[in-house]
């Protein structure tokens, strides 16, 4: 199922935060940030390579 542009942005956001908190908490070489980190290049990696219906793209995309 393809997400929307901002369900996408969301989930990418709050991987991030939950990354953040866990490299704070742990350390970044701890399995868990590793882990949010993984999930996080993943859903970036989905994002770049969706072509989002509900979002206008300007002339030079």
């Amino acid at each position: 199922m393809m997400e929307s542009f901002l369900q996408l942005s969301i989930e990418i956001e709050k991987k991030r935060e939950e990354m953040i908190k866990l490299a704070k908490g742990f350390g970044l070489s701890n399995k868990q940030t590793i882990r949010a980190s993984q999930e996080l290049d993943t859903l970036i990696n989905i994002f770049n390579i969706t072509p989002f219906k509900d979002v206008q793209y300007g002339k030079d995309y």
